[in-house]
């Protein structure tokens, strides 16, 4: 098993590609911590980790926008597992839409705190231990959004960008300590935040649900949106000794709609 004896901390993990990401760790032999802010979601997942797999997991609520959150959550997994996260995920997001003119104060620093300053306190957070055992792995959950623009998401979009300007930098800084720091950036996933955007797109147009799917999964080449096990297994690989050249990297998930 390729993440045995390995400890894995994933915010966001209650649903989605977080939940995906935890379970393929824990198949691969890892110990689990999942934290978001819907404590009972992240208690689910750890259960259905125990349930399914010879590992312990630990469900954790925290607010990734709140420095003194996160400090939290980590101490509570080294009390719990008695060791610090051999791996972090970056995970824990949001994704809303306006049109730049509306697009309010509130919202613009909503994404920018939980988003890129989220991103940042956890990184922060578990690198110092990470040094000090000269191994890590960060990844952290961008998005296509983060290498191009988008119309009505300025704010997603914009903290983004930062996440991969963040990865990039800390990259270069650790690169020589035994830990690398990457980022995936997903397309259209099969999530609850893709169904609340379609939802949206409803609202604001003509279109049915489904129509509304369909004219999602146009944008990929592959016409279809990719599914969280898809990024959960290149998470993996970047989690894994067989991703260890891999570093300070963004790599795509999205079935060929952003070439580059």
């Amino acid at each position: 098993m390729r993440l045995q004896n390995k400890l894995a901390l994933i915010t966001g993990g209650g649903r989605g590609i977080g939940r995906a990401i935890a379970l393929e760790f824990a198949r691969e032999g890892a110990a689990v911590v999942v934290a978001a802010r819907s404590l009972d979601q992240v208690q689910t997942v750890a259960r259905e980790i125990e349930n399914q797999f010879p590992t312990k997991a630990l469900g954790l609520e925290c607010d990734v926008s709140d420095p003194a959150s996160v400090e939290k959550m980590f101490e509570n997994a080294r009390e719990f597992f008695g060791r610090a996260p051999d791996i972090l995920v970056n995970n824990a997001g949001i994704a809303e839409s306006a049109p730049l003119v509306k697009t309010t104060n509130d919202l613009w620093r909503r994404h920018l705190e939980i988003n890129l300053n989220g991103t940042f306190y956890c990184t922060r957070a578990a690198l110092p231990a990470m040094i000090d055992r000269s191994w890590g792995r960060i990844i952290n959950i961008a998005s296509i959004a983060g290498k191009t623009g988008w119309p009505y998401v300025a704010a997603y979009s914009a903290s983004k960008h930062g996440v991969l300007g963040l990865t990039r930098s800390a990259a270069l800084e650790v690169a020589a300590k035994g830990i690398t720091v990457n980022a995936i950036c997903p397309g259209y996933v099969d999530t609850d935040m893709t169904t609340r955007g379609i939802e949206n797109i409803t609202k604001k147009t003509k279109l049915s649900a489904d129509e509304a799917m369909e004219s999602l999964k146009k944008m990929s080449p592959q016409n279809r949106i990719v599914t969280p096990e898809e990024v959960a297994a290149l998470a993996l690989l970047l989690a894994s000794e067989d991703g260890r050249g891999i570093n300070g990297q963004a790599i795509n998930v999205d079935g060929g709609t952003l070439l580059y």
